[in-house]
């Protein structure tokens, strides 16, 4: 493949050059809110009568700019949004995006092949944001880190014009724990620290941090790097992870107006995808019976792996059947199946949830590689001007022996140039303003391999063979489903004011306009069924989208503040790799509007100790057509969502969470059909499902009304409640329940996965330098699900998640 990385690299030296050439800046970034938290925190205990300590940060108390950028706390922000302290997540050790779903509503994410990549938000696939700028979309290409995290904020709904095009469901900001640069600048000595992790299945996590001042060409510097190495086991067979995230910061003042931050993260990943139980029944999820047998074969060469050659030369066999059926009322029957895809030596027996449908074989490796460089600078009269600089590339594997291959080279590099400034108007109107231009290029190249993909040929009870194995495209380098390759330039500018009238009433309005410049060619060549001649598909063009935002909140002297958003956001479609198809450039869809209602209300209560936050929403997809299955579908998402944090005594905490939630197939609901995978439980007509499991059946499910057309896999109703109490001693305990209710695995709702209620449980103990926790997770060894996909996949694949098992981290800071 060709190595883009030298051009990458000087495109980047170039945008650094230029925006060092210029007094740009951004406003105070999250490193300097994270910075100001930490000194808040050691120094204060009691600020007033009646108010305790928040030890672990669970209050929503200090300014967030990930979400409109002016600072606001959570309590003045008219949106939904839940932020999370590095404190909670150790606390409860939340150590994946799954397991937020512990301390914020709209959480619950469907399985994405056992990655936990980026968080369904409200229903829908949400986006990840780094120090308040957009990533390498992260569907599910590799974790997400937490560990390397120092705050999480949870946004719902799409983000600010300020922050350019994205997804209606909503974003997570990640701010790292070496934006911590700011805090060392200003410390006498360095300040650290070193973790150790083990756990069930032999988890092994090895962390390292240090901060603090410097100097260099004569300059007051503020540096953080940390690092972590992970070599686990797993509690999936065959399944296993390696993981390296190195993170470094720096903070220096130029002059007393003019500082510099700058820094960075790599990531290196190397694991597997996780499918789960593949043919999937109802009697599989209600008691694990499981149906065995051996598929026939196809590997006629005898090499080990069934090709895309070996496939067609199957097919060509078959008799004149469909594997296309109508659900329900399925035509299918015992003698519509052709005898090539009935499997031999059929039996059941009794399966365990680690064993998946994994291969040794299996990889999914990705490196990433995040830097950033903002120049801030502060005027004499009040206005801030700030250049933030960002560039992300990301390289991915993806091999499951199944059928299924992915690779992604991709890299992004933005520019944003933000004024900021404050004015004060009349004596009752005052206002807040944001002017922002911005540049965001993203080069893309991108392949898929998923025209074979045979969930059912393997027979879980038994290790995978030559029966099963695909010779996958990213090996032979052809037969691709699609191979993309291009790039495209947003040029965007937003505007953002907040206004406070007579102190109370607040009205927050802003627009964006966006041009995006689009390249794309599908390498057709490279595809299955084309031969080498074959000439490239390309297509190119320019669209262009509006957003804006308004919302309006009022404080009452009572402490609660109700507020109202309407929302109209602009979302480029793209893939898994960030790309976007040929297809969608020359039909006009790649790119697509969504609109947000959101109607709320906030409070602060018993002298800041109790915080309440109460919303309804309605957000849906306006452009039915233009989706990406994977990464960005069509839906409408309606429901209701509440959240409490109590700081009860000085000793006790609590936090509790509560999701009601309706999604729609937006798409299958005008269209009156939803193409899938279909299992057995689809299949009505047919006695004995070993019958097709050598194939895949595939077809519509009928839609006939709105209930029809409600997505499965997410839970209508789900709640959280987690406690914490410090002994004011050293120890520390904390418990924690998650239940959610039933829900069906795929569409055409023909297999009900379980309701279930995951209790944990943690203790810890602190010294001044050390912290030794021990967490429980599943006290009651809860046996429940995750769907995958349930648009397609749900009624054939299904995640068995993990049974009772146990964390215990030791930590020493200095």
């Amino acid at each position: 493949m060709l190595d883009y990385k030298p051009f990458r690299l000087t495109k980047l030296a170039l945008l650094v050059g230029l925006s060092c050439a210029s007094p740009m800046t951004v406003l105070a970034e999250e490193a300097e809110e994270a910075a100001a938290t930490e000194e808040v925190v050691e120094l204060e205990t009691y600020t007033a009568e009646g108010q305790v300590e928040d030890t672990m940060g669970i209050m929503p108390t200090e300014p967030v700019k990930s979400v409109f950028g002016f600072g606001k706390t959570i309590l003045e922000t008219p949106r939904g949004v839940t932020s999370v302290s590095s404190d909670m997540l150790e606390a409860y050790n939340i150590t994946d995006i799954d397991d937020l779903v512990l301390v914020s509503p709209g959480a619950f994410t469907q399985s994405f092949f056992g990655v936990a990549g980026s968080l369904d938000v409200r229903g829908t696939p949400g986006e990840v944001y780094f120090r308040g700028v957009r990533r390498v979309n992260n569907p599910g290409n590799y974790p997400t880190p937490i560990g390397a995290t120092d705050r999480i904020d949870i946004v719902r709904g799409p983000a600010s014009p300020i922050y350019g095009p994205s997804k209606i469901g909503g974003y997570l900001n990640f701010q790292p724990k070496s934006a911590r640069a700011e805090t060392g600048q200003y410390l006498d000595k360095p300040t650290g620290g070193m973790s150790y992790t083990t756990g069930s299945w032999d988890k092994s996590i090895l962390t390292a941090e240090v901060g603090g001042p410097a100097e260099a060409f004569g300059k007051s510097l503020g540096y953080y790097v940390y690092a972590e190495v992970e070599n686990s086991d797993s509690y999936y067979q065959n399944s296993t992870t390696d993981n390296t995230i190195f993170q470094a910061s720096f903070n220096m003042d130029l002059t007393d107006s003019t500082r510099i931050e700058f820094g960075g993260m790599h990531h290196d990943f190397d694991g597997n995808q996780v499918a789960g139980w593949n043919r999937v029944t109802q009697d599989l999820i209600d008691h694990g019976t499981y149906i065995t047998g051996s598929a026939q074969s196809i590997d006629t060469d005898g090499d080990g792996y069934n090709s895309t050659a070996e496939f067609l030369d199957w097919q060509s066999q078959f008799s004149d059947t469909s594997n296309n059926f109508w659900v329900p009322a399925s035509t299918g029957t015992d003698e519509a199946m052709d005898p090539l895809w009935a499997l031999e030596d059929v039996g059941t027996a009794k399966l365990s949830g680690d064993q998946v449908l994994v291969s040794p074989e299996d990889v999914l490796e990705t490196e990433v590689n995040t830097l950033y460089f903002d120049i801030i600078h502060e005027f004499d009269n009040g206005m801030t001007l700030t250049n933030k600089l960002f560039f992300e590339d990301l390289e991915n594997l993806n091999e499951n022996a199944y059928g299924f291959s992915q690779f992604a080279d991709t890299y992004v590099v933005e520019d944003q140039l933000i004024l900021a400034l404050e004015a004060e108007h009349t004596d009752w109107l005052s206002g807040a303003y944001q002017v922002s231009p911005s540049i965001r290029y993203t080069d893309f190249k991108h392949g898929d391999d998923f025209f074979f993909e045979y969930f059912d040929r393997r027979d879980l009870t038994g290790p995978s063979t030559a029966l099963d194995r695909k010779l996958l495209s990213t090996v032979s380098d052809e037969g691709y489903s699609s191979y993309t390759v291009g790039d495209y330039t947003d040029y965007g500018v937003a505007f953002l004011a907040d206004f406070s009238i007579y102190e109370n009433l607040n009205v927050l309005v802003g627009a964006r306009y966006d041009y995006v410049d689009m390249s794309s060619t599908e390498k057709v060549s490279k595809t299955a069924f084309a031969s080498p001649d074959d000439p490239d598909s390309k297509a190119s063009d320019s669209d262009d989208g509006v957003s804006w935002t308004l919302s309006v909140s009022y404080n009452t002297p009572w402490g609660f503040t109700p507020y109202a958003t309407v929302s109209e956001q602009t979302t480029i479609i793209m893939g898994q790799g960030s790309e976007i198809s040929v297809g969608n450039i020359e039909s006009g869809n790649a790119l697509a509007d969504s609109e947000l209602t959101e109607v709320g209300v906030k409070s602060s209560l018993l002298d800041d100790r109790l915080y309440m936050s109460a919303a309804y929403f309605k957000q849906e997809r306006t452009s039915v057509n233009a989706q990406d299955l994977v990464s960005n579908n069509t839906t409408e998402s309606e429901g209701y969502e509440f959240e409490a944090r109590f700081l009860a005594t000085e000793n006790l905490t609590f936090t509790a969470a509560m999701t009601h939630i309706e999604v729609t197939n937006l798409t299958a609901q005008e269209g009156g059909v939803q193409f899938g995978f279909q299992g057995a439980e689809d299949m009505t007509g047919i006695s004995d499902p070993s019958l097709f499991y050598g194939y895949v059946m595939q077809g519509l499910t009928l839609v006939s009304n709105s209930d029809d057309a409600k997505k499965a896999g997410i839970p209508e109703n789900m709640y959280s409640l987690t406690a914490a109490y410090d002994f004011q001693n050293g120890f520390r305990t904390t418990a924690s329940a998650v239940h959610a209710d039933s829900t069906y695995s795929g569409f055409s709702k023909s297999v009900k996965l379980p309701s279930y209620t995951v209790l944990n449980a943690g203790v810890s103990y602190s010294t001044d330098d050390w912290t030794m926790r021990v967490q429980a997770k599943n006290l009651t060894d809860e046996t429940y699900f995750r769907s995958n996909f349930p648009d397609l996949f749900g009624s054939t694949v299904v995640l068995p998640e993990l049974p009772r098992h146990w964390v215990a981290t030791a930590s020493y800071k200095f």
